[in-house]
């Protein structure tokens, strides 16, 4: 249909659309006052996508750090922590100071929108644009395929308004009348949405007043820094089809990071329905080296970066592998030892610092759990679709946060003794294609064992990893875990020497990688494992004897 213009308001401080899950695991949603009020007894924003669910919570939390004036400092962090309590009267005040800036109709100043934002031609537009999970071209693959796309609710609206601002993958988008940046109609692409290049990671307490306020770095040294021209979207002026000029833009602090304007959008509906959206594009971010102001990702150098500006270190934010569960990549996520010489070459999350930093002062006790959870898309076909949607969390001691802690350093050891037992395995598999006659290139069986021992794996790592705590015995409890993985990586590994059959049994002659002559046979594989396993394995083959779970 073509756009009409937006005539009745929906205010995000009066209704309900954050959806939460509450303690006991029902669902249900929340205007952004209550959200703020309940949030002792709300276990966690709940989205469709875990994407929405990490965009809506930068969104909570810019309003929190505004409230809190940083918080300013370490002692006003530790007070509201002290107290389990958030500021609700200087939020509700705030918020109903905004209130206009929250309406998500408004007829001048819609909420994360360009009230006057259309195309140099009357255009057509639906709702494919602005949700992220109708597959581009192909409707028929959505649930929502039909219907469920001629239009949605104000509170759906919202929250995929959210989401755009944050994850929409690159590509072209309609050209927006008065941007000089358009050509032919067209707005050619700046790249995704602004948390569409992180890493991102949280930390999720007990419940969300826990969450938010993990989440809350402070300004002050070596963490947060002020700037009095940093600003949410909703205090500034409203933004117009243009590009903001680099002198105003920012990104000036976290306020502004939070509530970035990726794209220019314009909502088409009412208060009962929204049935279209016009997407453009917006600010370009360029994220090197925002380290020490974006605290929510994961860092890593850019070799590319460094050797192009003639100087190092240069950090970019460094999304997830979505091939591995978080845990296997444990030690790019807890804070790395002091660098020596030469810059570190990943950073943790300013967050998880953080929490590692109040754990050594002890005002987060020795025995408290929390939960890093990662977020990150990937992007295909030139960055304009969305391919996949990663989360992963994981349960752990704060303890293993802590820089110098034995606790980290054996859970970062027992995540690499899993790397190490598979990686033999998988070259059992190997070994014995090679026995039966196959050809490498033609081997998906080394592959396919290692992802079947990282699944057999993973949720045993889970269960021991949050059972680590200030008592636990670091060297017993990693002995223990190599004793495990020894035993699941050995049930596997004589299923696929039984598996092998008479002719890898028999086997035939080859030539090793070292280029020496060997003889390939399921005895002569299993040989090698024995021996491999035992060299990524000693803690585990010098107790053989002891057959304790982990």
């Amino acid at each position: 249909m073509t756009g009409s213009p937006n005539t009745a308001g929906f205010s995000l401080v009066e209704n309900p659309w954050i959806p939460v899950l509450d303690g006991a695991g029902r669902r249900q949603e929340l205007s952004l006052p209550d959200l703020f009020t309940h949030a002792g007894d709300i276990r966690m924003i709940a989205c469709e996508l875990p994407t929405q669910s990490f965009a809506i919570l930068r969104l909570a939390l810019a309003i929190v750090h505004r409230t809190t004036g940083g918080p300013p400092g370490e002692a006003a962090w530790r007070a509201l922590w002290r107290d389990r309590q958030l500021p609700l009267t200087d939020i509700a005040d705030y918020l109903g100071a905004f209130r206009e800036r929250f309406d998500l109709l408004h007829p001048e100043r819609p909420f994360y929108q360009v009230a006057d934002l259309r195309a140099a031609k009357d255009n057509t537009y639906g709702l494919e644009r602005l949700i992220a999970d109708v597959p581009a071209g192909m409707p028929f693959l959505a649930a929502r395929a039909g219907p469920g796309m001629e239009s949605v609710s104000p509170a759906e609206a919202a929250r995929w308004l959210v989401h755009c601002q944050a994850f929409d993958p690159s590509g072209i988008k309609t050209g927006a009348a008065g941007d000089p940046r358009v050509k032919g109609g067209r707005g050619y692409p700046i790249g995704v949405a602004s948390a569409g290049s992180l890493g991102g990671i949280h930390l999720e307490g007990a419940n969300l007043l826990e969450t938010l306020l993990f989440n809350l770095v402070p300004v002050a040294p070596r963490w947060q820094r002020s700037d009095e021209r940093d600003l949410p979207v909703w205090e500034r002026e409203p933004q117009t089809a243009c590009e903001e000029p680099d002198s105003t833009r920012g990104p000036f602090g976290l306020l502004s990071l939070y509530t970035w304007q990726s794209r220019r959008v314009r909502l088409f509906g009412d208060a009962d329905r929204i049935t279209g959206a016009m997407v453009a594009i917006g600010d370009r971010l360029d994220w090197h080296d925002r380290h020490l102001l974006e605290p929510m990702s994961v860092w890593g150098r850019s070799g590319p970066r460094e050797r192009e500006q003639k100087r190092t270190p240069v950090y970019l934010p460094r999304p997830h592998d979505h091939a591995r569960a978080l845990w296997r990549g444990l030690q790019t996520l807890l804070p790395s030892p002091p660098p020596g010489a030469e810059p570190a070459q990943r950073l943790s999350p300013m967050v998880v610092q953080w929490l590692a930093s109040l754990s050594v002062s002890g005002v987060v006790g020795g025995d408290f759990q929390v939960r890093p959870r990662a977020t990150s898309v990937t992007y295909g076909t030139q960055q304009a679709v969305i391919d996949e949607v990663f989360s992963d969390a994981l349960t752990m001691n704060v303890l293993l946060l802590v820089e110098d802690s034995a606790l980290r350093t054996a859970a970062v050891d027992a995540a690499a003794d899993a790397e190490a037992a598979v990686t033999v395995l998988r070259r059992l598999a190997e070994n014995l294609r090679r026995a039966a006659g196959g050809r490498d290139a033609e081997s998906g069986e080394g592959q396919r064992a290692a992802e079947h021992a990282y699944t057999m794996l993973d949720r045993s790592f889970r269960d021991w990893v949050a059972r680590l705590g200030p008592n636990s015995d670091p060297v017993e409890e990693r002995s223990a875990w190599q004793r495990h993985v020894r035993r699941s990586v050995s049930t596997l590994a004589a299923d696929l020497v039984a598996a092998a059959g008479p002719k890898a049994w028999v086997g035939r002659p080859g030539v090793d990688r070292n280029g020496r002559g060997v003889h390939y046979s399921s005895p002569q594989a299993e040989a090698w494992f024995r021996a491999g396993l035992a060299k990524a394995l000693p803690m585990a083959s010098s107790q053989q004897g002891r057959e304790d779970a982990p």
